[in-house]
C-alpha cells in the first residue's frame, strides 16, 4: 500500500502502471500529484483552455492516456486512488467493480465526514447528494486484458489551480468542489481516517477470501 508522502511524480506511476499489469501484480495506491491534467482515450481539444506550452510555463504537466473519459486535472491537496485488480482473478465484471469502486467512496465519505454524495448515470464520477451539480469525485478506470489501472480522483482541500485550465470531462470547472470547499475538516487526521475506510471497503467487496496484495515493487 502506498499512501501520500509529498507529491508522487506522475509519469512514474505511468511506469509504475505498467510493471503491475505485466505482472499482474494487484495493489492500491493512494497519492498526491504535482499540478497535472491528463486526456482520456475520448478527450475533446475543445475542452483544453490552454496550450501545452503555456501550461507547462506555468509548471502544468499535461498527458495523453490510455484511460477512459476526457480531460481532468491533478493537484496537491486531491487524493488519487489507483486500484489495479485482476478482474478475471477475483471472478468480478466491469460492471461490477465500477458500481462497487464508487459505492466504496460513497461509503467511505459518509462515516468520515458525513457527507452525502450520490451518481450521474449520465456523467461519471460522484456528486454532492444536496447539490447534484457540484462534482467532489472524478473517475477513469483502464481495462486491459481484464487487469485495471487508473481509478477515481478525490478532492480534499486541492486549490484547482490545474482544474481552471480545461473544461473538466466537459463541465464548467466552477462545478468541481471540495471537502475543505464545504467547510468540513480537510485536514490529515481527517484525510487518514478516509483513506483507512476506503481501503478496508475495497479490500472487502474486491474478495476477503483472496487479500489484496498491497506495496510497490
Amino acid at each position: 500500500m502506498i499512501e501520500p508522502k509529498g507529491e508522487f511524480p506522475y509519469l512514474r506511476y505511468l511506469e509504475l502502471q505498467e510493471k503491475l499489469r505485466k505482472s499482474r501484480k494487484e495493489c492500491i495506491l493512494f497519492l498526491e500529484h504535482a499540478p497535472t491534467i491528463t486526456g482520456g482515450i475520448n478527450y475533446n481539444l475543445e475542452n483544453l483552455l490552454l496550450g501545452k506550452e503555456f501550461l507547462e510555463s506555468q509548471g502544468i504537466q499535461i498527458h495523453f492516456i490510455q484511460r477512459g473519459g476526457d480531460f481532468t486535472a491533478h493537484e496537491p491537496g486531491q487524493l488519487v486512488v489507483y486500484a489495479h485488480v485482476d478482474l478475471k482473478r477475483r471472478e468480478l465484471s466491469i460492471r461490477s467493480y465500477l458500481e462497487n469502486l464508487l459505492a466504496a467512496v460513497i461509503d467511505a465519505a459518509r462515516v468520515t465526514w458525513d457527507l452525502r454524495l450520490v451518481t450521474d448515470p449520465d456523467s461519471p464520477g460522484l456528486y454532492l447528494e444536496s447539490d447534484p451539480g457540484k462534482k467532489i469525485c472524478s473517475i477513469g478506470v483502464n481495462f486491459k486484458s481484464f487487469f485495471t489501472s487508473h481509478g477515481i480522483a478525490f478532492n480534499v482541500d486541492n486549490d484547482f489551480r490545474a482544474f481552471r485550465c480545461i473544461n473538466p470531462c466537459g463541465r464548467n470547472w466552477m462545478d468541481m468542489t471540495s471537502v475543505g470547499m464545504l467547510g468540513l475538516d480537510a485536514g490529515q487526521a481527517k484525510k487518514n481516517e478516509f483513506i483507512s475506510r476506503l481501503r478496508e471497503n475495497l479490500n472487502s467487496f474486491l474478495n476477503p477470501r483472496k487479500t489484496l496484495v498491497s506495496g510497490e515493487k
